[in-house]
C-alpha cells in the first residue's frame, strides 16, 4: 500500500490507521532518510494503542523507549549503534520477541538480530512537506 502525506499531522494519522492492522509481537522496521517522518508516524501508532502523542518522542539517545498501552509500544532508534552487539547489551531481543509492538527506527543496524516475519514501512521525501509512505506485506528481513 503506498500513501500520501502532505504534512505531520497526515502522517500521524496514516500511522494510526496501520496500527489497526497490529498485534501483539509485530516488529515494524521504519526505514527512510533522517527527517522523513518515522517518529510521527510512530506517534500515530502509539496513538491507536492510546499512548499520549506527547510521550512519543525519539529515542536517539536512549536506543529504546517503551510506551504502556492497551498493547506495550517498544520504540527503538538505532542510529546511534555502532554494531550490533550494542543492541544485545541493551536487551533489545527481550523487547522483540516480548509482548509488545516493536517500532524499529534504522533496522538495518540490527538486521541479523530481527526475525524473518517482520513488516516493512518506507517513507521518503517528496517535496518540502510531502512524504510518501509505503507499507510492504508482511515478509523475510
Amino acid at each position: 500500500m503506498i500513501r500520501e502525506s502532505n504534512s505531520v499531522d497526515e502522517t500521524i494519522a496514516i500511522g494510526k490507521q496501520f496500527a489497526e492492522e497490529l498485534e501483539q509481537g509485530d516488529i515494524v522496521c521504519l526505514y527512510g532518510d533522517l527527517g522523513t517522518g518515522k517518529t510521527h508516524f510512530v506517534k500515530g501508532i502509539a496513538s491507536f494503542f492510546r499512548v499520549s502523542e506527547v510521550e512519543v518522542n525519539s529515542p536517539t539517545f536512549t536506543l529504546i523507549n517503551e510506551y504502556p498501552g492497551t498493547v506495550p509500544i517498544y520504540h527503538f532508534d538505532c542510529y546511534r549503534l555502532k554494531n550490533e552487539q550494542e543492541a544485545l547489551e541493551i536487551g533489545a531481543e527481550e523487547y522483540l520477541f516480548g509482548e509488545g509492538v516493536s517500532l524499529i527506527e534504522w533496522p538495518e543496524r540490527i538486521n541479523s538480530l530481527l526475525p524473518n516475519d517482520v513488516i516493512k514501512v518506507e517513507l521518503n521525501h517528496a517535496g518540502d512537506s510531502k512524504r510518501i509512505i509505503r507499507i510492504l506485506e508482511r515478509q523475510s528481513s
